[in-house]
């Protein structure tokens, strides 16, 4: 048993016995290095409930712990319950996880699913740097939510749908000549994106025209021949003209080419994908209950509202006069059917900006209203935005930061700090590229994902690949240094059990693994990956000092050699393991 749930158990029997008292709001944390202890149980939680002040509730408790044979002695300060962890204890712990190459993962699956919704682009423009975050955010706690026990559907909504691809469709018509992504030597996204580029310039003109012979602003801007011709498109879109949805289809599977070498480059994967031209018309049944319950109700023109000025929102239309649905109609119809795809559902995700904060409420609240229970479980992993120095994304005027030229870009700065630190000579080519792909993308993935998701990101290339301080880059070095140890020994690492009185350093070093069970766990209930990107930076700095302090390699003794060989390697599984929920690979030389 991992050590800190170890002691969380025994914490939940003393308070039973004691007290008569039962709780799961158990706080741990690791003692602070100016007080004697390993494990500090934070005791005020416990103060009202039993009627006494904290240092009595403390050493009641600490008592009873020291009964324990792993728990050794306590001390108390203030609210805080310093617990001293016997050597014996810790060694129990590595010895029971040292050749798991799966340690930190959740062995057990539950029954019930979670469904993670990400990416979700439109297809008239290729994936950008504000996607590059949806799609890490969302994939990484797809992995954190799988670690922890869960198990996970990953899915993607695409918007193909609208107005906006009719302009594309209208610009390629109008100024394509028949070319197409393979005569142009372009992904499918990127070309269909530089026909929306050439419908906005030509829009702009035309804008330009209108006002110089006597338009107003707002009547141009409406009235622009182009945009009258893609309002048509539209509307011979959803009738179902042959030539229009023939077209359609064909510049959308361009795109969808595209957004799939975008998606591999970069290392994600959906499980399913939903489609608005599927899902437009989904919802409408539940607008119909949703009036009979008078969850809903009508205005005189015919349109459909739902009153939550009583819940602290607005009144919100589901339906407009004429019987057309709006996104709020799509997103609950949506919703239900993924649940009747996928009936062991019982909670979802949505990972989309904080722009659409407020729609999300909206939407939770009604689905509440119309008595879907998993609606209790649905979270939107809100997100800001991500700049770059030189300033905030544009995509009409095509200014837009392209997904796939920052990945190379990436890998180029990868390549250019390596070959300056001189570390891959004497490897091949293919080799070194893939170095430089994998520590590339890996400052990419890093770089935001270290940072609370609600925050906003001044995103930086060059910093990101910095082989010091909070990077992947020193995390990745960290780990190959760890396989140079382990391709240096020359000696059998048999031992099935060590027993030794341990170092200072390779206490902490200990200490600082075995978080990583709980540090999953609560990455999920938090659903944020920064909490796995700062820890493994955590136990590579804690490593890193044990690693300076004490030989390993060239220890005298032969239990320390191996035990710290073996320590390393534990470390080494670690970090693979706490990169690869954040999506970033590893290499063993850098």
């Amino acid at each position: 048993m991992y050590i800190q749930k170890f002691i969380r158990e025994n914490i939940k029997i003393a308070l039973n016995e004691i007290f008569q008292f039962e709780t799961n709001n158990i706080e741990l944390q690791q003692t602070k290095k100016e007080f004697e202890g390993d494990i500090t149980l934070v005791v005020f939680p416990f103060v009202k409930e039993l009627k006494m002040n904290p240092k009595e509730i403390a050493e009641k408790i600490g008592d009873y712990l020291v009964e324990i044979n792993s728990i050794v002695s306590y001390n108390v300060v203030l609210g805080f319950l310093n617990l001293s962890i016997s050597d014996n204890h810790y060694l129990d712990f590595f010895n029971s996880v040292k050749d798991n190459s799966e340690y930190g993962f959740s062995d057990t699956i539950s029954d019930e699913a979670v469904m993670v919704e990400y990416s979700s682009p439109n297809t008239n423009k290729p994936l950008h740097l504000g996607h590059i975050r949806n799609n890490l955010l969302g994939y990484s706690m797809s992995e954190i939510y799988k670690a922890s026990g869960k198990k996970v559907y990953r899915t993607q909504i695409i918007n193909d749908r609208g107005i906006h691809i009719c302009k594309s469709m209208i610009g390629w018509l109008d100024y394509g000549n028949g070319e197409t992504p393979a005569s142009t030597n372009l992904k499918g996204d990127k070309f269909v994106g530089d026909y929306y580029i050439k419908f906005d310039q030509v829009y702009k003109k035309e804008v330009e025209a209108l006002i110089k012979n006597g338009s107003s602003k707002e009547d141009a801007k409406q009235n622009a021949p182009i945009l009258l011709r893609a309002k048509d498109m539209l509307i011979k879109w959803e009738s179902g003209d042959k030539e229009v949805v023939e077209l359609w289809k064909k510049m959308n599977g361009w795109v969808y080419e595209g957004f799939e070498e975008t998606y591999k480059n970069l290392g994600v994967d959906f499980d399913s994908c939903y489609y608005e031209s599927d899902t437009y018309l989904l919802g409408k049944e539940f607008i119909s209950s949703g009036l009979k319950s008078g969850v809903f109700y009508k205005k005189d023109d015919g349109s459909v509202w739902c009153d939550l000025t009583e819940d602290g929102l607005d009144e919100k239309i589901v339906l407009r006069a004429d019987g057309t649905t709006v996104y709020m109609t799509q997103d609950i119809g949506t919703a239900v059917q993924r649940v009747k795809d996928c009936p062991d559902i019982n909670s979802m995700v949505y990972t989309v900006g904080n722009e659409q904060d407020y729609h999300f409420k909206v939407l939770f609240l009604i689905l509440k209203k119309l008595g879907f229970i998993w609606s209790e479980n649905l979270f939107h992993l809100s997100y800001g935005m991500v700049d770059l120095p030189s300033g905030k994304m544009k995509s009409r005027e095509g200014t837009v930061v392209d997904a796939d030229d920052l990945m190379k870009e990436m890998t180029s700065t990868a390549k250019e700090i390596s070959k300056s630190l001189g570390k891959l000579d004497g490897i091949s080519e293919d080799e070194k590229k893939n170095v430089y792909k994998t520590v590339g993308l890996g400052a990419l993935k890093y770089y935001i994902l270290k940072v609370d998701p609600k925050k906003r990101i001044l995103f930086d290339p060059k910093e990101s690949v910095d082989f010091q301080g909070n990077t992947a880059s020193f995390i990745q070095y960290s780990y190959a240094r760890i396989q140079s140890i382990l391709s240096g020994i020359n000696f059998e690492l048999s031992r099935d059990k060590y027993d030794r009185k341990l170092e200072v350093k390779e206490k902490e070093l200990i200490k600082q693994i075995d978080l990583f069970p709980s540090v999953i766990d609560g990455a999920a209930s938090s659903h944020n990956p920064a909490l796995v990107a700062n820890y493994v930076y955590d136990l590579v700095k804690s490593f890193n000092s044990f690693y300076q302090s004490l030989p390993i390699l060239k220890s005298a003794f032969e239990d320390k050699k191996t035990f710290r060989v073996e320590l390393s390697k534990l470390v080494g599984i670690t970090i693979k393991n706490a990169l690869s929920l954040l999506g970033i690979g590893v290499v063993n030389r850098m």
